[in-house]
């Protein structure tokens, strides 16, 4: 559905609410190419970590010559596959995805100190197949993280997000991200509502070869805003098919969801939550694009903790204290008590009963979970937190 055939009513609640929806749900303005790096001199390391991560894709591709622009914004029919090299700086901030700021006069990329897309390898999917498997091997951590983003994200971004959680988090398994063709544009959203749609197939056979043909024991799912909608859907789908694939997912972690709420309980979560499965919703009632959505579709989201969704088999946390961006959308990466949490998870500590950083309430519907304030975990937290 394009923009131009939304009715009046949306097309004016998206006038108010853009500057919530562009700030929230995007990560940085589209940024310059790199420069070349400079000769390194010997003896010398630079001042930055190269992080690899893996990715699925049904971007069309774009221009081979810039890795920023390896794969475009066009649908495709089928996944690409590959991997990318993003540099994190030394002195990189949990939570940050520093780029070029121009009120310090910087407008080129530097590796040192921004995180950068350094580089793209296409690659068929049995190369990279092969690939994963190999890297699991040398690792030793028979474990995948899987990271699928929003809406208004282009694929630099989405694999430079993917580098930046698994830095921040010391991840110790395979890094991957599935880019489905958002337009990476404010106007866009209508366009990516339908992609994120027709990605959901293709996104099902990624996590089922992930599931299937990995020699990996547990895959963790992040998915951010929009793209839980393909995530949810894909593996929703992918349960009622091979339900034997289902214990693969150790944690399926759904980030500020922009579902319908009542599609979620009706007609997904049958599939997805189970009494026995690891779903877990972080929603806040402060998430501003959020509300804009709801006042775009008329319907109540899964993101949005006003009211919070408590389900029997799925984690409910509301992180509506949480500091973060203004809009309150982004906690999932630059929420430090949100990551403190992620890290808890991917540690194996437990259930939420069991983590530094929650504690449990009840409701008119159940149980869930509340971050603490910083002042009662800091203390306990700087010794238990990596």
């Amino acid at each position: 559905m394009m923009l131009h055939a939304l009715p009046r009513r949306l097309i004016q609640t998206f006038a108010l609410a853009g500057a919530a929806l562009l700030a929230a749900c995007t990560t940085t303005p589209p940024a310059p190419p790199p420069e070349a790096e400079a000769p390194v001199m010997r003896g010398k390391e630079p001042n930055y970590k190269r992080v690899t991560v893996h990715f699925g894709t049904n971007r069309a591709e774009g221009d081979g010559s810039d890795p920023a622009r390896a794969f475009g914004t066009q649908f495709s029919s089928q996944v690409s596959y590959g991997s990318a090299e993003v540099s994190i700086p030394r002195d990189h901030r949990m939570g940050e995805l520093e780029g070029p700021n121009p009120w310090l006069l910087e407008f080129r990329q530097d590796p040192e100190k921004h995180v950068v897309l350094m580089s793209v390898s296409k690659m068929d999917r049995q190369h990279f197949l092969d690939e994963i498997s190999a890297e699991v091997n040398d690792a030793g951590s028979r474990h995948a993280l899987v990271f699928v983003h929003g809406y208004n994200t282009g694929f630099a971004d989405a694999a430079r997000r993917t580098a930046q959680i698994s830095y921040d988090i010391g991840f110790l398994g395979v890094p991957l991200f599935y880019s489905w063709p958002s337009q990476d544009s404010l106007l866009g959203y209508a366009q990516d509502e339908d992609a994120v749609a027709r990605s959901q197939p293709l996104m099902r056979e990624f996590f089922r070869d992930l599931a299937e043909r990995l020699d990996v024991n547990t895959i963790y799912v992040i998915a951010h805003s929009m793209g839980t909608r393909a995530t949810a859907g894909a593996l929703a789908d992918l349960f009622t098919e091979r339900p034997d694939l289902r214990d693969r997912f150790r944690q399926i972690m759904l980030m500020a969801p922009d579902i319908d709420a009542k599609v979620f309980r009706t007609q997904i979560a049958p599939a997805l939550v189970q009494p026995d499965s690891r779903v877990t919703l972080y929603a806040s009632s402060n998430d501003l694009a959020l509300k804009a959505s709801r006042t775009v579709h008329q319907a109540g989201r899964l993101g949005d903790a006003s009211p919070l969704i408590v389900l029997p088999g799925m984690d409910s946390i509301d992180a509506s204290d949480v500091a973060t961006d203004l809009l309150g959308h982004s906690y999932y990466a630059d929420g430090d008590s949100v990551v403190a949490d992620i890290i808890e998870v991917i540690s194996d500590k437990g259930p939420p009963d069991n983590r530094t950083w929650l504690e449990a309430l009840r409701g008119d519907h159940g149980r869930f979970f509340r971050f603490k304030p910083l002042s009662a975990v800091l203390p306990q937290s700087r010794a238990a937190t990596p």
